[in-house]
């Protein structure tokens, strides 16, 4: 199958029309006008991942198990420092980004600079050939109102031929010989207006077909640039979806080392106090812990006697002999 092309099917049947052209030249435009949505695009995504990144480094500062110890601690501060290198990664994708919408900015001027030199030259040539219509139809005009009086003239010397004199028969005849140069000159003009529109037409469609295979030519460039340029964005993505995961990765490394019987060893011989639970309270008789010393009798002096002897525990005095039964009590 025959493959299209733009110099094959932008053209008008109109002399003066430009539709066709105008038609590749509003395309070339929305062209742009994506090449700039898809530019303003990924310079969002890239305030996106620059937030995200520096949002990360700030989260990877906070406290987070400062307390913890032994192996989960270190794998808790794997897990931070991670997350510090995933912002670290996300800020350097931001970076990326903003250098593939420089290539974008620099593809877009590239193709605005050599579009302008086709551009003005085509319009150069429409205006030259509009120019050219416009005075080829008015010497087209003229040459056909000269023929008109020339034709006019000939028949009133024709009808006048017997009915005139010698002096008007030669009047009639001097109008008619000047109406028929007229003719002729405006003839000559008209074709040679007419001679010269025809070079200007095929100079301007010889350039037309260029301009269709320079435009073309950018379409197609336009195209595979943004196609390889969002098919580059994914897999930068991707790449950074890979990075995050391997960064990852580290921590569960860390978190499969992580004992927990390790760790409660370990704070159980960082913080022990002791192996041995407090004895019990006993209970303690108030009247075995302690004797109430006697009272001294009203009206005598205790300094003039010393305190009372204790008593003498003899097998044969039984008024001073003590209980030895624990149960005793005096209160009975």
């Amino acid at each position: 199958m025959k493959e299209a092309h733009f110099k094959d099917n932008f053209w008008n049947t109109e002399i003066t029309s430009t539709g066709g052209y105008d038609s590749i030249i509003q395309h070339l435009n929305d062209g742009k006008k994506t090449c700039k949505e898809i530019e303003d695009f990924i310079k969002a995504r890239a305030a996106i991942e620059e937030k995200y990144g520096k949002d990360l480094l700030n989260l990877s500062k906070r406290v987070c198990g400062q307390s913890e110890v032994n192996s989960l601690k270190r794998s808790l501060d794997v897990f931070k420092l991670q997350v510090e290198n995933v912002g670290v990664a996300h800020m350097h994708l931001a970076q990326t980004l903003r250098e593939e919408v420089k290539k974008m900015e620099e593809f877009r001027e590239r193709q605005k600079d050599a579009r302008k030199k086709v551009e003005l030259h085509m319009e150069a040539f429409h205006k030259q050939k509009s120019t050219q219509f416009k005075k080829t139809m008015e010497t087209k005009k003229t040459y056909e109102q000269k023929c008109r009086d020339k034709e006019e003239a000939e028949q009133t010397m024709n009808r006048n031929t017997n009915t005139s004199n010698a002096k008007q028969q030669e009047k009639l005849y001097q109008k008619s010989q000047q109406t028929k140069a007229a003719a002729e000159e405006a003839d000559r003009m008209y074709s040679h207006n007419v001679s010269l529109l025809e070079k200007i037409c095929e100079d301007w469609q010889k350039e037309h077909v260029r301009a269709c295979e320079v435009f073309e030519s950018q379409e197609v460039e336009r195209k595979n640039f943004l196609r390889n340029m969002v098919w580059t964005h994914l897999n930068q993505l991707s790449q950074q979806c890979v990075t995050s995961d391997e960064l990852y990765e580290e921590v569960r490394k860390s978190l499969e080392q992580c004992s927990i019987q390790k760790d409660i060893e370990y704070f159980i011989d960082l913080r022990r106090t002791g192996d041995k639970p407090p004895a019990p309270v006993p209970y303690e008789n108030f009247y075995n812990t302690q004797r109430t010393p006697a009272a001294v009798r009203p009206g005598l002096s205790a300094g003039r006697r010393g305190p009372l002897p204790n008593p003498t525990n003899v097998q044969s005095d039984g008024i001073y002999s003590t209980v030895d039964d624990p149960e005793y009590s005096l209160i009975q």
